[in-house]
């Protein structure tokens, strides 16, 4: 069930919400949160019931453990290895689920052998609950893990708004709130709030990504053929898609967790307005790099052994993060780049060197930019395929009807291409010349309003309950349900 479609919006939603609140009503505060977390567990089989018992196990499983860790002495050595093992069966199955295939495919290339790959379908959430409850063993560990009722231990794992792709949240951020009475406590203030984080989210992932995303289907299916114009075009709207239809989702979870009087933590700040690439990911979703910091970064020894470790160390660490990812060499690669973007970060930042801040906004968003190639490639040699034609490699060509550089004949460097728009543009979705020239005029907007808009937080910091409010929110949730019927998925449901 997808938070963009009609049964979520206009049954489960609005049941579970009323359901909630009239058992918190009349004071049967257990029932309500057994409710929810019964609700949240129908939200999750609803799109395969199998892997429902799954989910169940790992939580089970989870908590157990965790209760062992926390009757050891903190810090011991029985401590310890239930710690490991917990890690370890739950690494187990992220890596059977997610990488076996992967795993064969890289085999049977290295040694030249055809054994057969295994068809697993990828349990939805996988990674990001088996990050959740990876951090409660190693906090349990550390004797910062609470005396957890079982039944809100597993609402917290399964709590709709944030199940199925984040943010990763940790026990301590979620568990105090749903053990407060607060949360029983309808608020007209926080039940609008939320409703307006939610439909802002729901126009950009409906409005932009699912505009945008035909186009970069379009263009990334056909990387052999493009020219330099589409394949920056290509990159520049996966770039955009991307972030709106994450962010977008993140919203969403944020803004549905206020209906519930839950603080869902901020998971992306305008990344595309980042300064370094350090502030990028302080940006973007930010609780997964607030987990790779804390349970990856820092142990492996962080800034404490030296320059050299330390940029070894965020290498190691990106590297697996974009193995969280995909089980696949352009995750991996992804991952790599970024670490070493880093590291090289980290170096200029000792040179004491200074550069404008637009400059500096400008070099990030080329590197992401960049980055975000290898991670929408289905391969390395499309991915390769497509840098490569970014970089000029087939000639820097400007296609006629898209620019007036026809015109300007001292920029010899640029080969103008006369008439019609290219091949690769014209199979896209409206690929005529004015649809193309609409199009690419869109994309700027969005890049536009990515750099300069304010983000929903900062949007909703100033939202009243008042007719105006409700007026544009109402105009906006039209435009959007009117849109509901078009093809539409999360990005990030792969991860």
């Amino acid at each position: 069930m997808l938070f963009n479609s009609l049964e979520f919006i206009f049954i489960f939603c609005p049941i579970v919400v009323g359901i909630f609140y009239a058992l918190s009503h009349f004071r049967l505060y257990d029932l309500a949160i057994a409710f929810l977390c019964l609700a949240s567990l129908f939200f999750y089989s609803y799109w395969r019931p199998e892997y429902l018992i799954l989910l169940l196990c790992s939580i089970a499983f989870n908590y157990l453990i965790g209760r062992a860790i926390q009757a050891s002495q903190p810090g011991g050595d029985r401590a310890r290895w239930l710690m490991i093992f917990g890690i370890v069966l739950n690494l187990a199955a992220l890596a059977y689920y997610k990488y076996a295939g992967f795993a064969v495919k890289t085999a049977n290339g290295i040694l030249s052998v055809d054994a057969p790959v295994p068809e697993i379908v990828l349990p939805l959430a996988i990674s990001f609950y088996s990050f959740t409850q990876i951090a409660y063993l190693v906090d349990a560990y550390r004797g910062d893990a609470g005396d957890y009722n079982p039944v809100v231990y597993t609402l917290f794992i399964s709590f709709f708004p944030q199940l199925i792709a984040g943010p990763i949240l940790r026990h301590d951020q979620l568990i105090p709130e749903l053990e407060n009475k607060q949360i029983f406590t309808f608020s007209q203030r926080s039940f609008a709030t939320g409703i307006a984080i939610f439909l802002l989210g729901l126009a950009k992932k409906i409005l932009i990504a699912d505009t945008i995303s035909p186009w970069v289907g379009g263009i990334f299916s056909n990387a052999g053929e493009l020219n330099f114009v589409e394949a920056w075009f290509g990159a520049l709207a996966y770039t955009f898609q991307l972030y709106f239809d994450f962010s977008g989702y993140s919203d969403m979870a944020v803004g549905l967790g206020r209906m519930f009087n839950v603080h869902i933590p901020l998971n992306f700040n305008s990344p595309y307005k980042a300064t370094s690439i350090a502030d990028f990911w302080r940006r973007w979703h930010i609780t997964l790099s607030n987990f790779l910091r804390d349970y990856l970064y820092i142990p492996l020894g962080g800034n404490r052994k030296g320059k050299i470790r330390q940029y070894i160390n965020l290498v190691v660490t990106m590297l697996l993060g974009g193995l969280w990812h995909g089980a696949g060499w352009t995750f991996v690669l992804w991952g790599g780049l970024h670490g070493i973007y880093l590291a090289l970060h980290r170096i200029w930042s000792q040179l004491s060197i200074s550069i404008p801040a637009e400059v500096s906004r400008l070099l990030t968003f080329a590197c992401v930019v960049i980055s975000w190639v290898l991670f929408r490639s289905q391969s390395l040699p499309e991915a390769m395929s497509m840098l490569s034609t970014m970089a000029g490699a087939k000639g820097i060509v400007i296609p006629a009807k898209l620019s007036i550089l026809e015109s300007l004949d001292f920029l010899n460097i640029l080969t103008v291409e006369s008439g019609n728009i290219s091949e690769v543009f014209a199979r896209l979705p409206g690929g005529s010349n004015a649809w193309t020239l609409l199009n690419c005029s869109l994309l700027v907007c969005v890049g536009l309003a990515a750099r300069f808009s304010p983000n929903t937080q900062e949007i909703v910091e100033k939202f009243e309950m008042n007719w105006y409010w409700g007026a544009c929110l109402g105009v906006l949730a039209s435009i959007a349900f009117l849109s509901l019927s078009r093809p539409s998925e999360f990005l990030y449901f792969q991860f």
